[in-house]
């Protein structure tokens, strides 16, 4: 049964998901079109195993989903918005200064 997550944990989910920049390379190609794993494997140029863990991901945090077209999977956002919120990110500008990292950085983890 699919729920409605609350803004915070929206937000954390969707931050979580950019944290790993496969996962936002995906979620970029994904923006534009919606893709079958075969497809975004050779794309993004990845495994299909190491793409499949990604989307997996990518399906824990509710950000895309799987629709079934016969015997294979098409993936796209779940919501037309979380594009039009990656352009919005895309467009943003960042006040980084070049000698630091985030200290979230290092941290690996999903959804």
């Amino acid at each position: 049964m699919l729920t409605l997550a609350s803004d915070i944990d929206a937000l954390a989910r969707f931050g979580r998901a950019l944290a790993d920049p496969i996962r936002c390379r995906i979620l970029l190609a994904l923006r534009k079109t919606p893709a079958y794993p075969a497809d975004l494997a050779e794309q993004l140029e990845i495994s299909r195993t190491r793409l499949s863990n990604h989307l997996t991901c990518l399906r824990d945090c509710g950000i895309v989903v799987a629709v079934p077209e016969g015997r294979r999977m098409r993936y796209e956002l779940a919501d037309a918005r979380l594009g039009h919120a990656l352009d919005d990110l895309l467009g943003a500008v960042l006040a980084v200064e070049a000698d630091r990292t985030c200290a979230d950085a290092e941290q690996k983890g999903c959804c």
